[in-house]
């Protein structure tokens, strides 16, 4: 493991990092600079007009680089990015990055997983992840349902009116099985049982994707394709869906910075 120390940047009001368990598609790089720009511009401050300074900082997971343990109090919340490898696998970069989840959520820091992320979140907190369970893999847009009664959390109470229903995006063959003890599940589907689900205010997961754009996630379906990982008449289906419906992706990247940035009662 490579930790590695934050960069050397003045405290802003606000600091986040992303662990990112993926290496950028040539696509993504073409186009955004990389996943790094795709997620400080979903998930980051920029332009939408709540006035705090942000900064953020990406350890590539992945490869082995994680935050050093003295930095961690630095920063207001952790976001934990998707990946094409197994959340339930035991390879190095996993399981200390499993390791340290537990420490972050030992220190109630926030930690927002995304797709893989959401997994790994439920397996170091004790949950259980696998293969989907229903049909394979999960690919395009899917209405997941909220649960009828919601627990008091800031995040979800900042939202004020949430939607009995919201479209997201997805891209998946793996899931959660069952949440951690003390975990509440926000939102399922007909695929996948556990679509979301939060520990507190200082843990939440989502199985699909609110920062991936369509283009993203055609080219990705390209790639899939390519390699035979899908098929190619699954393939075209998911795009003939992009063309019909899209993800209410406003929704989810209001979630994920009122998650992010809403203030915990002391």
């Amino acid at each position: 493991m490579e930790v590695v120390a934050a960069a050397e940047k003045p405290r802003s009001s606000r600091r986040y990092a992303l662990l990112l368990a993926a290496r950028d598609s040539e696509y993504v790089l073409k186009a955004y600079g990389g996943y790094f720009n795709v997620f400080v511009s979903a998930f980051g401050c920029g332009g939408d007009g709540d006035g705090g300074e942000e900064a953020w900082d990406m350890f590539r997971a992945v490869d082995g680089e994680l935050p050093a343990a003295e930095d961690l109090d630095g920063y207001d919340g952790f976001v934990i990015s998707g990946s094409p490898y197994d959340a339930y696998a035991d390879e190095l970069w996993i399981l200390r990055l499993c390791l340290l989840v537990q420490d972050l959520v030992a220190a109630r820091k926030r930690v927002l997983g995304i797709c893989f992320g959401h997994q790994v979140i439920c397996r170091a907190l004790g949950g259980r992840v696998g293969k989907a369970r229903i049909g394979g893999w999960d690919i395009g847009i899917r209405e997941v349902t909220m649960t009828a009664t919601l627990p008091p959390c800031r995040f979800l109470d900042a939202l004020q009116d949430l939607p009995p229903y919201a479209k997201i995006t997805e891209c998946h063959q793996d899931e959660v099985w069952e949440a951690p003890v003390g975990a509440e599940v926000l939102a399922s589907s007909d695929k996948t049982g556990v679509e979301m689900f939060c520990v507190g205010d200082h843990v939440l997961g989502i199985q699909g994707h609110p920062e991936y754009t369509a283009d993203i996630l055609l080219s990705l379906v390209d790639r899939l394709s390519s390699a035979q990982s899908i098929t190619v008449s699954f393939a075209e289906g998911v795009k003939r869906q992009l063309e019909a419906a899209g993800p209410d992706r406003e929704f989810w990247l209001r979630l994920c910075k009122s998650f992010l940035k809403t203030q915990e009662l002391p």
